[in-house]
């Protein structure tokens, strides 16, 4: 029984099987439906990124884990946890942070009921594996339309994956990371981990990164085989925001490499974090049902000077529980499963404040801009808010077997999410930069306010997966789900005067075709997304602000694949086509978009790698293309992406030793992550990194 469980995990997600010098990936999925089957028997878009790759990308961030995944737009500015993800053209609007993505680790939420989502507190040298569900529908996903994203850790019953990890790179980088674990007994189980990264990224101003992690898990195995798992963990994570830069600016960082001295006013941008998780979850079989309560907790507080003002908040808890059941029964003749459950969450915030820049210069002459941050020292009290998002629902899916060859999935869950905010405003910035009040750069704020906004949404879907073949099948969907507005988005609508947000409708209908063989696999999927009422950003100068989209269409094309020579040596690759477009957008209730691109979305995106491995050596090079996209809702204007940034892998392993060189953009380009161009035409570019590099070594015991 040991063994059976303490190997349970990795078997969920087996990257080879060998047979005759070929092999077949066959991965399993464990949470896209709640029902253990083959990736190919899914009915939706999946991508699986397995151990092996974990480790053979040295993957510190998520968007190193998911760059080269079809359908899927990702980058770090600050080569951090702080990254832009974006899922079919859902996370776009986000300004930091994730937003419309569901991220969940090992079946408890980190996503907060607002859709918003930090990866500072997730510990990648933890991370077993991950899955990404692409678009709406998901009974996981609750006020989420672009999709999920499942992080499995090592299991606390896995005694496996101990090991002692050190590495040392360019631009001050290094990794430290230590799992131990042990079976005190056939029934209780431990398990230690514990990180540190460290980045100064001496390339730019403001982009030092330190992150401090440990966790402790803790298991147990009763006689009946039922489960217990909890797991506590801390995390200091400090992580200084770059700036953004001009056209000129970036023109100089194309030929050096280096950002240095913008002419951005918020030089000390920053987000400063402790958190501390815990949870819990019992697993239990009692007939044909399976019970499957969780309960978690955690509670953070950050010190976040962004542009113009200063976020200090140290009292904020998150509370959430889940029920879930699974009813193993039969259904034309053949096997079916049941899966219902009922969920809430609550996130508080007890008075979060904001304050003014205490340090810092201003433009001469009749303007009273700040011209640069002198130090984030706080200043006067701007703002304190007392906030909770509470959601609550519930779920249901039956899955079942027509025949012998089909799949059926039928799902609905509903939630409601009710945002309760109240503030009190005493200072706000002078962005016309003209003497105003008195007040100079901040003046008279507004005063109390609050907002009660309540949205009930509802996600149904239903898939078919059909077996052509054994080793290919060929599937269809129909889902639906809502996308309520951020409490972020509400406030700032309030300051701006845009009038109250909408939730957004998402309706996906997909096809795809799925193949798993002994030398290759491939995986295809055709969509067209049609969204009504999104909410949309829009940027003038420093500010943002939001508003429906009448409608959105967004069509795709997705494929991924891999050909395998024999045991040793594999190529693959992705590709996505991408037509998002708004059909009737009336931007800043003047400015007619309808017919026009989204931003930000490449057209054309496709990734390369190939893998060797021999005799304990192993390599993996890969290279990724985005294609060129528009700067802003108008398509004024084109960036033209970039072209085969490439990172290669070379190690060596013998017995439980380790030793494996990573380098990044190898050919050191000099790139843009992302552009945009606001209402007033002024263009900002956010770069990536140019060359890195970092030396590992690793000991198994």
């Amino acid at each position: 029984m040991k063994f059976r469980y303490s190997l349970y995990l990795l078997a969920c997600f087996s990257a080879t099987t060998y047979a005759n010098d070929s092999y077949e990936l066959d991965k399993l999925s464990v949470t896209a439906t709640k029902v253990q089957r083959a990736t190919k028997e899914v009915s939706q878009s999946l991508a699986v990124v397995d151990s092996k790759e974990i480790d053979d990308k040295n993957i510190i961030n998520i968007s190193e884990a998911l760059n080269t995944t079809a359908g899927v737009n990702v980058e770090s500015s600050s080569n951090s946890s702080s990254a832009k993800l974006i899922i079919r053209g859902a996370g776009l609007k986000a300004r930091f942070g994730v937003r419309e993505i569901m991220v969940i680790k090992d079946g408890v939420p980190m996503t907060d009921p607002d859709s918003f989502t930090r990866f500072d507190f997730i510990d990648m040298q933890d991370v077993e594996a991950i899955e990404v569900q692409k678009g709406p529908g998901s009974i996981l996903s609750s006020n989420a339309t672009g999709g999920v994203i499942q992080l499995i850790t090592k299991s606390v019953f896995d005694e496996g994956k101990d090991r002692i990890k050190l590495g040392f790179g360019t631009y001050g980088s290094s990794l430290a990371n230590l799992r131990v674990s042990k079976a005190l007994d056939e029934h209780n189980y431990i398990a230690i981990n514990a990180s540190k990264t460290k980045n100064d990224n001496s390339w730019r101003d403001n982009n030092e990164v330190e992150s401090k992690q440990v966790s402790l898990k803790y298991g147990y195995l009763f006689d009946d085989e039922a489960t217990f798992e909890s797991e506590l963990s801390y995390t200091k994570s400090d992580m200084q925001l770059p700036t953004s830069m001009t056209k000129d600016e970036f023109e100089e960082f194309e030929k050096s490499g280096k950002q240095e001295d913008t002419s951005s006013p918020w030089q000390h941008n920053a987000r400063n974090s402790e958190i501390l998780f815990f949870n819990t979850k019992y697993e239990k079989k009692v007939g044909n049902i399976t019970y499957k309560p969780r309960f978690y907790f955690n509670t953070w507080e950050h010190f976040h000077p962004v542009t113009a003002m200063i976020n200090d908040s140290d009292d904020n808890s998150v509370y959430g529980i889940d029920l879930e059941l699974n009813y193993e029964h039969k259904l034309f003749s053949n096997s079916a499963m049941l899966v219902a459950g009922v969920t809430a969450k609550q996130d508080v915030s007890k008075n979060s404040k904001k304050y003014t820049y205490k340090d810092y210069t201003t433009t001469a002459g009749i303007k009273v801009d700040i011209d640069k941050t002198l130090s984030d020292a706080k200043g006067e009290l701007a703002n304190k808010e007392d906030s909770t998002s509470t959601l609550y629902g519930a779920y249901l899916q039956e899955s079942f077997a027509p025949t012998n060859k089909s799949l059926v999935d039928i799902s609905l869950r509903v939630d409601k999410v009710k945002f309760d905010v109240d503030g009190t405003e005493y200072l706000k910035y002078n962005w016309s930069g003209l003497p105003f009040g008195g007040k100079g750069t901040y003046y008279e704020g507004d005063g109390e306010y609050s907002i009660d906004e309540t949205y009930t949404l509802f996600s149904p879907k239903l898939g078919v997966s059909y077996a052509l073949s054994a080793n290919t099948n060929i599937y269809a969907s129909i889902a639906s789900a809502n996308q309520a507005p951020t409490d972020s988005e509400l406030k700032t609508n309030r300051v701006e005067n845009k009038g109250v947000l909408k939730k957004t409708r998402s309706i996906n209908y997909e096809i795809g075709l799925k193949n798993r063989s002994k030398d290759y696999l491939f995986d295809m999927a055709i969509f067209q997304n049609d969204v009504k009422d999104e909410v949309t950003a829009t940027k003038e100068g420093y500010t943002t602000y939001y508003q429906n989209a009448g409608k959105t269409q967004k069509r795709g094309f997705e494929f991924s694949g891999q050909y395998n020579f024999n045991k040793n040596f594999s190529l693959g690759a992705s590709y996505t086509y991408s037509k998002f477009k708004f059909k009737e957008f009336l931007e800043d209730g003047t400015q007619n978009r309808s017919g026009n691109y989204l931003p930000y979305i490449p057209k054309n995106q496709y990734a390369l790698f190939a893998t060797f491995n021999y005799l304990g050596f192993k390599s993996r090079v890969q290279t990724r293309t985005w294609g060129s996209y528009y700067m802003d809702n108008a398509n004024t204007q084109k960036y033209e992406g970039y072209k085969f940034v490439t990172d290669l892998m070379l190690g060596y392993e013998r017995k439980n030793h380790s030793i494996q060189l990573n380098i990044n953009n190898i050919f050191d380009k000099h790139y843009a992550m992302s552009v945009s161009k606001d209402i007033n035409s002024d263009i900002t570019y956010s770069v990536a990194a140019p060359r890195t590099a970092m030396l590992t070594y690793t000991y198994k015991f």
